[in-house]
């Protein structure tokens, strides 16, 4: 009997709540000025914010554009995103919820400079996420 392509039974990384992420990172993402940030800069774990001596409102992509790339996301599935701001005087960045995402908590709250927050993506239904300030 062949294993299944598709569906049923237990797949590695088919969105499984479950799963551990384990293997090498990509470099991480970077962002300057004010900007509508990517599902890609956001799906790299790591984004480092320079936007110099300058406020930065970084706007998250839809949840639509998320689940574009996350297709085997499941309600529950989660992912983290940290950014690492290496702006100087008054460069702060704040996070603006994009279409999809609601704020679970303090996700809008300025990330200082020379500074850094930890923030975690919850998917809650098709094209719907939810992102919480966890550190």
């Amino acid at each position: 009997m062949a294993l299944a392509q598709v569906g049923g039974g237990y797949q590695v990384g088919d969105g499984n709540v479950n799963e551990i992420r384990l293997g090498a990172s990509a470099a991480p993402q970077t962002a300057t000025s004010t900007a509508t940030l990517t599902a890609a800069q956001i799906l790299g774990n790591v984004l480092v914010a320079n936007p110099s001596t300058s406020a930065a409102t970084y706007t998250l992509p839809t949840a639509a554009a998320i689940d574009a790339v996350l297709g085997n996301a499941k309600v529950g599935s989660t992912f983290d995103l940290a950014i690492v701001n290496t702006g100087t005087s008054s460069g702060t960045v704040t996070l603006s919820m994009g279409t999809g995402i609601t704020d679970g908590g303090n996700a809008a709250v300025a990330v200082a400079i020379t500074s850094s927050a930890a923030f975690r993506f919850r998917k809650t239904g098709d094209a719907a996420y939810t992102v919480y300030k966890i550190a």
